[in-house]
Parts: structure tokens; sequence; C-alpha cells
């Protein structure tokens, strides 16, 4: 496994916590808490370029920045709402959609082959998504809008991610511009639609942290393993990160593991491993 690629494992191994430090900045408006976490992580690798005299990474042609402010920003935004208004752990493995659309979209965006093997992962994934918000699933009134966000979030994240191939020619450095854009969007977004809360405490120590790791660390070393470790290799893996997160969720004491979770959980996991074990198959040109 190359450095690059374990660049990309480490980010999955920080994802895992995402949404348990989330909830940890529980009662903190969602915008508010983007911003502050956001903040935390441009505000650090801006003055990191800084320190090395690399600024000069962060101009970049206006589709690049709109590419990295609407994915980072976009996702975290809805990600941080869905935690807050439904349950956490069936918002948390709705969210993890996200492997299984970046299998689906890799065919109108970047032309790759499907299949049988893929569509039936994609088929599983969405088996276990229904488990957790369709009928017969039991959740508190309201929680309707924090699934929509979640659904929402695994479309922007698998948006961002596929189309991330296009932009290889960005330095993994302009993240730290992109975090700090997103941070300044997310405060005036809060400023405009959010009542403003003191945090505590944890809410802060939590904000910190995601903005160290989550929402800091973890897009610079997934950037460096997309362009240049095994993205298959990382697809993969990806899907090991909603078992993590629950388990994590699970462990703090945010939510039950009851059978339809289980089985929920169960369902994604094994439609991702599903969809990332397929093979294409070799063609005679393959073989030339």
């Amino acid at each position: 496994m190359s450095r690059a690629t374990l660049s990309g494992v480490a980010a999955l191994l920080l994802w895992a916590f995402l949404a348990v430090l989330a909830r940890g900045s529980a009662g903190v408006p969602p915008l508010q808490m983007t911003a502050m976490a956001f903040g935390t992580a441009g505000v650090l690798a801006t003055a990191w370029l800084a320190f090395q005299g690399r600024l000069g990474v962060l101009r970049q042609p206006p589709l690049a920045w709109l590419h990295g402010v609407g994915g980072l920003f976009g996702y975290h935004a809805l990600y941080f709402a869905a935690l807050a208004w439904a349950p956490p752990v069936e918002a948390s493995l709705l969210n993890y959609l996200w492997p299984l659309l970046i299998v689906l979209l890799s065919a109108p965006v970047l032309g790759m082959r499907l299949g049988a093997r893929r569509l039936a992962g994609v088929v599983l994934g969405g088996l276990g998504c229904a488990l957790v918000v369709g009928p017969g699933a039991e959740f508190p009134p309201g929680a309707g809008p924090g699934f929509l966000c979640a659904a929402a979030a695994a479309f922007v994240w698998a948006t961002y991610s596929v189309t991330s191939r296009r932009m290889a020619a960005v330095p993994t450095e302009a993240v730290a511009g992109f975090c700090l854009a997103s941070a300044i969007l997310a405060l005036l977004a809060h400023l405009g639609f959010e009542a403003t809360v003191a945090p505590d405490a944890r809410q802060w120590i939590s904000a910190v942290l995601l903005g160290l790791g989550p929402v800091g660390v973890a897009f610079f070393l997934w950037d460096v393993g997309m362009k240049r470790g095994d993205p298959r290799l990382l697809g993969t893996l990806a899907y090991a990160v909603p078992v993590a997160s629950t388990l994590l969720l699970l462990l703090t004491g945010e939510g039950t593991a009851g059978p339809r979770v289980l089985a929920a959980a169960a369902l994604v996991v094994g439609g991702g491993w599903l969809a990332a074990s397929a093979r294409d198959p070799v063609t005679a040109g393959d073989r030339a």
C-alpha cells in the first residue's frame, strides 16, 4: 500500500469520529457549528501556508473554488443539520450512502462501467436506508427534515468526490482556502438564519477536535489519497466507516442497537462491499 493510499485510509479513520464529535456539540446550531469547525481548520491551515510562504497556492480558478467550497460547506452544513434534527444513529447510516452513490455516479460522470454486481450493491444499500426511514420505522416527530438533510449530504459528498478526479491539477494545499471560505460562508448563513448560542467547554472542545481532525486534516489526507493513491482500495475501505461510526455512537450512548438498525447497517455495508468488489471485464485492448 503506497503512502498516498495510506493517507486516504487515515482520512477514513478520522471520519469515523465525525458523528460522535458532532453529537458532542449538540445544542449549537448546525451552521454555527459548521463555521466553528471550518474556522479552526481554515485558520490553522492558512497560517501554516503563510509560515511556509506558500499562500500563492490559494490562487485557483473560480471553478475550483466553487467545487471545493460547495462540496465542503454543502456537505457538512447538511450533515450537522441531520444530526441535530434526527436520531443520530439512523441519520448517520443514511448519510453513509455516499460510497454507494459514488459507485452509481461514476457511470454518467466518469464514463465507468457499472455492471450487475455494482447495481446489486446499490439496491442493497437502498434497502438498508429504507429500513431506517421506511414504513414501520420509529423516530421522533419532526425528524423528517433531518433525514432529508442526511440523504442530501450523501449526494453532495458523492458528487464532490466523483468530480474531484477532474480537479487533479488543483494542489492539495488549496484545501486550506476552501476550508476558510466555507467557514466565512457558514458564519454569514448562521447570522442570517440562526440564533447564536454561546458554546460551553464541551461544545468548544468538540468544535476544535472536529476542525483538527474530521473537518480539517482529513480533507488534505483524502485529497492526496484520491489523486495519487489507489481509489479502488479506498472506495472499498470506505464502507467500514458507517460501521465504525455507528459503533462509536452506540458506545457513547447516542442511540440503541436495535435489530432494525443492525439490519440496516448490514445492508448498507454489505451493498457497499458488493459494489466495491466488482471487477471490470478485461477487454482485448486491455490485454494488449
